[in-house]
């Protein structure tokens, strides 16, 4: 029907907002939350997507599958994989602050992304995987209440963490990582362990991304679309407040795919090329936010302190 033509790019839009939207879910629990400066999404983003396609295609001579699972599954599988990785890399850069540890992040994920570009036996290298199915064969408009529901439940359980005596550690962690430690606190443990869920997060949307295009390879999960991104709609959003997340994730998809729009009608002189273009009104986003609301959209509402006015 004619109806369901014009709505297929919306669909497709908000599916992929939904899909970025847990990406930076997951970065705000390890930077909004803890102030952990992790610049390797791409890298979890990879082996979520890696690992569930592999987990549900079927047989092939060209790449390791044919375990032919459900979705769910395939899913879940990406999140389990992530754990020791994440686990492993987390205690890695346990000593490293700020640009040393973003310096270390960056380098790993470019490892990951290109342990899957040539390990061919594993991912198809170049080639990447096709027919990963998306499930019960629901097109756009099924996927995108799938997709709603993992938001949904992401930002349930990262908006408890937040709220419970666990998130209030990691606040502290952020704000005052040594007074945190006078206090008896465990400030490695604590902060590997938000390290850890913020990857399972990102393999999560990382699982989301491969069933719902169908098919992926090294170029989608290179730092520009994996990391960069994700960094720029947070900051946008809020840092810190989940809900900002979200927000974030929203405006600027919708000045990153508004683009071709406008590089159609501006000389191509002046714009050079769409994707330079589109990091360009990215670039001009991210130096309004940070000069007239440095805090983000939805900035981070902070406990009122003793003896503060209303």
């Amino acid at each position: 029907m004619e109806w369901l033509s014009l709505l297929s790019y919306p669909l497709f839009f908000l599916n992929l907002v939904g899909i970025y939207a847990v990406l930076v879910l997951g970065l705000n629990m390890q930077w909004g939350m803890t102030g952990q400066f992790n610049i390797g999404i791409a890298g979890f983003f990879a082996v979520g997507a890696y690992t569930s396609a592999i987990l549900t295609t079927g047989p092939s001579d060209n790449w390791l599958g044919g375990f032919d699972l459900p979705f769910l599954a395939g899913i879940a599988g990406a999140v389990i994989v992530t754990i020791p990785i994440a686990w492993v890399i987390g205690r890695i850069t346990a000593r490293l602050r700020t640009d040393y540890l973003a310096i270390a992040t960056i380098g790993i994920a470019e490892i990951i992304r290109l342990f899957f570009l040539n390990e061919g036996w594993l991912s198809n290298g170049t080639r990447g995987i096709p027919g990963i199915d998306a499930p019960f064969d629901v097109g756009n408009a099924g996927y995108l209440l799938i997709v709603a529901v993992f938001v949904a439940g992401t930002y349930l359980l990262v908006e408890i963490a937040r709220r419970s005596p666990w998130g209030r550690i990691l606040r502290a962690i952020r704000d005052n990582e040594a007074a945190t430690a006078a206090a008896g606190k465990d400030v490695a443990r604590f902060r590997l362990e938000a390290f850890v869920v913020g990857s399972c997060i990102m393999a999560l949307g990382g699982g989301l991304y491969a069933h719902f295009v169908g098919f992926i390879s090294p170029e989608a999960f290179r730092p520009l679309y994996g990391t960069f991104l994700v960094w720029v709609m947070l900051i946008a959003g809020g840092s810190g407040n989940n809900r900002g997340a979200l927000l974030g994730a929203l405006v600027v998809w919708i000045i990153w795919s508004s683009t071709e729009v406008l590089a159609d009608l501006m000389p191509t002189a002046l714009i050079g090329s769409e994707s330079a273009f589109r990091i360009f009104l990215i670039g001009v986003l991210l130096q309004i936010i940070l000069v007239s609301r440095p805090q983000g959209l939805l900035p981070e509402k902070r406990p009122r302190m003793p003896g503060e006015g209303r």
